[in-house]
């Protein structure tokens, strides 16, 4: 049964690159690639793209497991529920929102679109680190403890290495927005392959928006490939195992 699914999988897949390929000869897209004037600029629009997404993750998750490991600390943890709720006030306006709000204080360019980013994607990686080390079995703790290990010990040592599934989950998510957020930076002129979604939206260009979605989409999909290879490198093996 194995051997007939992955025989399907690859003739699905074949049939797949067959039909991209025509669709690419169809639309121009092939031909706008492969113009010399032409790729030096998208190769630009994908190097701020992928700055910006880069830039704003990193904030992201320093702020996010900052926030959710201080919510876990006894003194913090009873104002979780606010600064959660506080938190994810960025992801419950829309993202054209926060765009806008950000360019009202911060000007047009790179810097609001990093910090809209970075306001979006903070949420899923604090509300997961903070769930994935309260989910940390207190047996587990107090044995940490009980041999003698100081607090910050316990939790680099136990509680973080017990929730990294669970924290490197929010990680995966707030990824995939900000790459798919990010091309909506174009409209306070952070460019990034936004620019080419538009504008080929704009001006009826099947080309150039293609030349702007697909580079989107397989960032995605590479980003989550990345996240799976990311999860292999930290998460123990005895809990890969054991699942």
């Amino acid at each position: 049964m194995k051997r007939l699914l992955g025989k399907l999988y690859r003739v699905i897949l074949a049939v797949a690159i067959l039909v991209a390929g025509i669709v690419a000869e169809r639309t121009g897209l092939i031909e706008y690639l492969s113009d010399p004037y032409e790729y030096p600029v998208i190769m630009e629009l994908f190097m701020q793209h992928l700055y910006m997404v880069a830039l704003s993750m990193t904030f992201a998750t320093i702020i996010g497991i900052t926030a959710g490991i201080l919510l876990t600390r006894q003194r913090f943890r009873r104002y979780a529920g606010i600064c959660m709720y506080i938190i994810g006030l960025g992801q419950t306006i829309p993202s054209l929102a926060v765009l806008a709000l950000a360019m009202n204080f911060l000007g047009i360019g790179t810097k609001p679109a990093i910090f809209a980013l970075t306001i979006y994607s903070i949420l899923p990686i604090a509300r997961n680190t903070l769930a994935g080390i309260t989910a940390v079995p207190p047996e587990l703790i107090d044995a940490g403890k009980g041999m003698g290990m100081p607090p910050i010990k316990v939790l680099m040592e136990v509680e973080i290495p017990n929730a990294m599934k669970v924290i490197l989950t929010g990680f995966r998510v707030a990824l995939i927005i900000n790459i798919g957020t990010a091309a909506l930076a174009y409209v306070i002129g952070a460019g990034g392959l936004g620019d080419l979604i538009f504008t080929g939206i704009s001006l009826m260009q099947t080309d150039k928006l293609l030349a702007g979605a697909i580079p989107v989409t397989l960032l995605a999909l590479f980003a989550d490939f990345l996240s799976e290879l990311l999860g292999v490198a930290l998460v123990s093996r005895g809990l890969r195992l054991s699942e």
